[in-house]
């Protein structure tokens, strides 16, 4: 099982909980500058002239090991921040690359839609979750 400790912005699952080398590794690593959160990379991107850019970004996101819950953040980040077609691009992402998905994920993304009056895509992502289950 995974440990999820991270840095702030990306959180790693490579150790496993408890272990006294997991907490010091995990205290004493830090990211080089290079890395970005994701979500704050993805807000700069502009859909749909850089959605090969933001799948990139995501392929590299979770080579590095991102969790389910900070998936779940960051689609709801984007729904906070207003950016619908982001969230739905992250969460086809997910669907494309058979990533275990859970109320949390939809909900958030199901906000984006209906925070910007896209209450034809939120009712279909809802019908959508539904059959997932």
């Amino acid at each position: 099982m995974p440990c999820g400790i991270g840095n702030g912005k990306w959180t790693h699952y490579k150790c496993q909980p408890g272990s006294s080398s997991c907490q010091s590794r995990h205290y004493a690593e830090t990211l080089p500058p290079e890395h970005d959160d994701p979500l704050q990379a993805l807000l700069r991107l502009k859909l749909p002239s850089q959605s090969d850019a933001a799948v990139a970004l995501l392929d590299q996101a979770f080579l590095e090991g991102i969790t389910p819950r900070t998936s779940t953040r960051i689609l709801s980040g984007l729904a906070k921040q207003r950016a619908p077609e982001m969230a739905l691009l992250v969460l086809s992402w997910h669907v494309m690359n058979q990533h275990e998905l859970n109320q949390y994920h939809y909900g958030a993304v199901i906000d984006a839609c209906a925070k910007n009056g896209m209450w034809i895509k939120a009712l279909d992502l809802l019908r959508m979750m539904a059959q997932s289950e």
